[in-house]
């Protein structure tokens, strides 16, 4: 064994934020800390009831037993065409344009497989979710990595792409609301994002878990950025497809994991360009079958009934944000309240501005409580630390009492 040699792809995926913090988790609760974990965004919120007995009842039906192939998928992927057309006014070809997943990042991890060459770049927002990049290394590509800076609104800047990167580059990676700055982007923006791929013949690649979890419907999205500014009478959310109706670069991919709390199911979609569809489907021909047809039955009952569940979901996130807010606020560590998603993004004080690992560490070695480093998802991640609201009030509450002590 001790001969066996590896690929050198595997070098890069050695180092996980996710992975690094629950070895620094577990040491914790070796030693005797009561852990409050606020580096994972799981959700805590149960699954709904009408969701769980569609599962339920199918678990009893011999015909979801076996192998599901594509066409055994329609049912589902009608019911995500749908869900989309009624949210975004998109009209979605079920049979070309939708393909099931183990979750999007099951998606974003093997699209790379499917255009990349080796040596082509990928434009990846920097910070970013690590199955971007772990996907393009597994594809043997290259990164460009574009910075999100506070001062642009954590939005990229296109026109700071070098020439000779672009010359080489095949897809571009965004996602918002974006993990883990929080940060949303209106459809303006993304009017840019699909020009310039159009321009330069990039496959634009949207990861959109967090579509449900918006906090206000407001004409204002963020503080400092009057350069991508939208009407009242548009969500701060958009689709990518609402930018690129004709779906000619674009692909984008959505979870129930966040929207209706099924993220141990694993269960999502790719909605989007045909060839890109058809491209990502050949790979996963090589790699699976498809999710238990319980799973997916589970999930047409998510997409296409009652939606109360989400909004309730919503309405106790937007809580737990206000709560967490107003305590860090009451120690002195002033945040910019997030408009999106189930986190907080928070600057570091000064001490720890250039080691959030090690902030994080310390922080969960002596107070119990967990929260993921900045510098885990991107150079430019450095310098912030990432709080998931996946608590009650009163135990997040308490995380920043402790925190208190920590950082006095």
């Amino acid at each position: 064994m001790t001969n066996m040699q590896f690929a050198k792809r595997l070098q890069p995926l050695q180092s996980n934020v996710f992975a690094d913090m629950d070895r620094a988790k577990a040491i914790a609760l070796a030693s005797g800390q009561q852990v409050i974990d606020l580096s994972l965004g799981s959700s805590d919120l149960p699954t709904e009831a009408h969701v769980i007995e569609a599962i339920a009842q199918s678990l009893y039906d011999r015909s979801t037993h076996g192998y599901l192939l594509f066409n055994g998928t329609f049912g589902f992927r009608e019911a995500a065409a749908k869900w989309y057309e009624q949210k975004f006014g998109i009209k979605v070809d079920p049979q070309t344009e939708v393909l099931p997943l183990i979750g999007s990042q099951e998606g974003t991890a093997h699209l790379p497989l499917a255009i990349l060459n080796p040596g082509d770049f990928a434009l990846l927002l920097d910070p970013g979710y690590p199955s971007h990049a772990g996907g393009v290394y597994l594809a043997s590509g290259q990164i460009y990595s574009m910075p999100l800076r506070a001062e642009n609104a954590f939005l990229p800047v296109f026109a700071d792409i070098p020439a000779p990167v672009l010359a080489q580059s095949r897809m571009m990676v965004l996602s918002y609301p974006h993990n883990p700055t929080a940060a949303i982007a209106p459809l303006s923006f993304f009017q840019e994002a699909v020009a310039f791929c159009q321009q330069h013949n990039l496959a634009l690649v949207h990861d959109f878990p967090y579509v449900d979890l918006v906090f206000q419907e407001t004409g204002e999205w963020a503080v400092n950025s009057s350069q991508y500014p939208i009407p009242n009478t548009q969500s701060l959310v958009p689709s990518i497809l609402q930018a690129d109706p004709e779906k000619s670069v674009s692909i984008e991919f959505f979870t129930l994991s966040k929207s209706y709390n099924m993220g141990g199911f694993r269960i999502g979609y790719a909605i989007g360009n045909a060839q890109l569809i058809n491209a990502l489907r050949q790979v996963k021909a090589a790699v699976d079958f498809n999710q238990y047809r319980g799973i997916l039955n589970g999930a047409i009952a998510a997409l296409t009934g009652p939606q109360a569940g989400v909004k309730s979901a919503v309405a106790t996130f937007q809580q737990r944000r206000d709560a967490f807010i107003t305590a860090l606020h009451r120690i002195g560590w002033n945040v910019a309240t997030p408009k999106a998603t189930m986190y907080i993004w928070a600057k570091l004080p000064s001490a720890w501005s250039q080691n959030s690992i090690e902030f994080c560490t310390q922080l969960v070695k002596q107070t119990g409580v967990a929260a993921s480093p900045g510098a885990g998802f991107g150079k430019s991640g450095e310098g912030y630390v990432r709080f998931a609201l996946v608590h009650e009030p009163p135990l997040l509450e308490t995380a920043v009492e402790r925190m208190a002590e920590f950082l006095h």
